[in-house]
């Protein structure tokens, strides 16, 4: 894999060989990291081959009215939670047409926590044809921002990964 990584071994990287390996793509919808995760498959040579694209849903309305996020998800359980995630997801998915698409929302700060919901609290998503999952991730509200987003977008990467994997088995 070094003509698309050199000699990088991250987790974009894995991702990106695994799944060209495996003739899989996929596709991000991401709140808090602000498309981090397309920023970092998209920096490596042959990331067209393994992904699709990305919505960035920073606002309940974009989370609405593009990925298809019902209001009553965001009323009931807001934004940042697994419920939301993994409906954004799920529609990265369906717009998408990708094997597997993976959502983040989450808190970031170093403002917006809430009850139950401190700084660091990130959800996530990863849906296939055959299934979705969730996750909950408390990143600690003693990082930064900027750790906290990179955190979370190599989780979501990580994510993405065993997704492959499994697809690759099935």
């Amino acid at each position: 894999m070094k003509e698309f990584c050199g000699n990088d071994n991250n987790i974009a990287c894995t991702v990106l060989s695994q799944l060209k390996e495996a003739g899989l793509c996929f596709a991000t919808a991401e709140s808090c990291t602000g498309g981090l995760v397309g920023q970092m498959i998209t920096a490596l040579s042959g990331s067209s081959q393994v992904y699709t694209g990305g919505i960035i849903s920073y606002t309940n309305e974009v989370k609405m009215n593009v990925l298809s996020v019902k209001e009553e998800t965001l009323r009931n359980y807001g934004a940042v939670s697994r419920e939301t995630a993994a409906e954004m997801s799920e529609g990265a998915l369906r717009l998408t047409g990708a094997d597997i698409a993976v959502s983040i929302t989450g808190i970031a700060g170093p403002t917006g926590a809430v009850p139950g919901k401190p700084v660091g609290t990130v959800c996530f998503g990863i849906s296939t044809k055959n299934s979705t999952k969730t996750y909950r991730k408390e990143f600690g509200e003693n990082n930064t921002r900027d750790e906290i987003r990179n955190m979370a977008a190599n989780f979501a990467l990580s994510l993405v990964a065993e997704a492959g994997k499994e697809l690759s088995y099935a």
